[in-house]
């Protein structure tokens, strides 16, 4: 059954915060629709982590279960074999390890490839390449070729997401190793891949490369295919269905939660402050540059009410919600909390609504989105869906565009 949201702003900023330009969620003052709400897709997931499109035009759905299968939702409906079933190499025992991220070529529709992100018996993180034939099916090969992998020395801070920026090259996140306040000091070493979002170039099967235009070519000490250093555990980033732009949500230690933002114009090589920096706040700047070094997050939140972990989301594009266009979606994990973060074009600030659902949001892992631009979110075992009541579906009833209509009943 959808559920309607009341909007709850809360102020509660910081002298430090408003300093650095960062807005702390949340902010009063964004109107949103009254009439929003959240619909169940279909149920019978097992720990799903992550959902994505392959941008074929089928409008099919795929979401990654933990353990290491892939499963299609088509037109509203679970299909009952896996798209892909791996769980045979992959680790999932440890609770952030398993299969964590999924990105399709952005040709996939004549390719059939695409790129899968797990952690494997020995703890490291793999990204390795499949494929479909014809990438109308819905079964692919199981076999696989690895095509990175990072050593872990711990089974937490793994990352994993994988998503093909509006470059054609493929991003990529770790986390920063584990343990509390990344120790190794992870995330500001140039010579590992922990802590970091990287960035190269694929092609199939065939061994990757690095992109001559990476912020770190050439630099002694430092492996070029980092893109941004300096984040503790980037679960979720994405990039913004329209303008390209990157957003990341870093799970933060022990006080403070993060998103963080780079243009699509960005040429790489922000670092994003961690370990120095647990979101806007001096974390442990032992050894670390001047403050200017390092790029804030543009919105953050406290571990009060319950909330511990940022699951970062979606910059809505859809029409099923048209209220919430231009707003980036994101949640805590504990607390269940929804926010709704909008950008300010005169003030050039970005603040957070509070999204208050009736019923129960905690544990929410993953946002994703369509080939439209509307956006779902997986927790419990369901797949849930951003709507609103008088809102435009794909099929353009209400909008009168009748190009869009069809004869054939589904």
């Amino acid at each position: 059954m959808p559920n309607k949201r009341i909007v709850k702003s809360i102020s509660c900023s910081t002298t430090f915060a408003l300093i650095l330009g960062v807005a702390t969620a949340a902010i009063a003052g964004v109107p949103l629709p009254p009439e929003l709400e959240i619909t169940t897709v279909v149920s019978g997931l097992s720990s799903p982590v992550e959902i994505t499109n392959a941008g074929d035009g089928s409008d099919r759905l795929f979401i990654l279960e933990q353990a290491g299968r892939i499963r299609i939702v088509d037109n509203g409906t679970l299909v009952a074999a896996p798209f892909l079933d791996i769980d045979s190499i992959v680790n999932s025992s440890g609770g952030e390890q398993g299969l964590l991220g999924l990105a399709f070529d952005p040709d996939y529709v004549n390719n059939g490839d695409f790129y899968v992100h797990y952690t494997r018996s020995d703890d490291s993180n793999v990204v390795a390449h499949y494929n479909a034939d014809p990438p109308s099916s819905n079964t692919a090969s199981t076999v696989g070729t690895v095509l990175l992998t990072q050593a872990q020395p711990r089974t937490n801070h793994n990352g994993g997401q994988l998503a093909f920026g509006p470059d054609g090259y493929l991003y990529i996140s770790i986390g920063d190793g584990g343990k509390q306040g990344d120790p190794d000091d992870n995330a500001q070493n140039m010579e590992t891949f922990l802590g970091k979002i990287l960035r190269i170039s694929v092609d199939g099967a065939s061994a990757y490369t690095v992109p001559a235009d990476n912020p770190f070519v050439g630099v002694a000490n430092t492996y070029p295919e980092i893109w941004q250093p300096g984040l503790r555990n980037p679960w979720r980033f994405s990039f913004d269905f329209l303008n390209g732009d990157l957003f990341i949500g870093d799970v933060g230690q022990g006080s403070w939660e993060e998103i963080n933002h780079a243009p699509a114009s960005s040429s790489g090589g922000e670092n994003w402050g961690w370990r120095c920096y647990e979101g806007a706040h001096t974390y442990n700047t032992f050894g670390c540059g001047p403050i200017g070094d390092y790029v804030m997050p543009i919105l953050e939140y406290s571990h009060s009410a319950g909330r511990c972990s940022v699951t970062g989301g979606y910059r809505y594009r859809g029409n099923a919600a048209p209220g919430l266009r231009g707003a980036y979606l994101y949640a805590d994990w504990c607390s269940g909390d929804i926010w709704a973060g909008v950008y300010d074009d005169g003030a050039g600030t970005w603040s957070a609504v509070n999204l208050d659902f009736p019923q129960s949001t905690g544990g929410i892992t993953a946002f994703g989105e369509d080939e439209q631009g509307n956006v779902y979110f997986v927790r419990s075992g369901s797949l849930y869906i951003f709507t609103q009541i008088g809102g435009i579906f794909d099929d353009g009833f209400e909008s009168g565009d009748t190009t869009r209509w069809s004869l054939t009943s589904p």
